[in-house]
């Protein structure tokens, strides 16, 4: 397993920092991108997460996918 996420099914209002946050309790979040509609700058729903090893990120998919974040559930793969 690779060290990259991608992370499904976000609240239109998640930002960059907050997942990262979320994602720094399982193991050393590297990166968080929520991706964003270039046309009006909002949120697209799903974001890509890079962890700091192979380990952290099954353990991220492990841990997280299926959480709740700002009232969604989450998909983590």
């Amino acid at each position: 397993m690779g060290n990259k996420l991608f992370v499904g099914n976000l609240s239109f209002n998640t930002t960059s920092l907050e997942l990262k946050d979320f994602f720094s309790q399982v193991g050393a979040c590297e990166s968080a991108s929520v991706i964003t509609d270039r046309n009006t700058g909002r949120s697209r729903g799903f974001a890509f997460v890079e962890m700091g090893s192979s380990d952290e990120a099954a353990r991220a998919v492990t841990e997280l996918n299926g959480r709740e974040l700002q009232g969604r559930t989450i998909n983590v793969s």
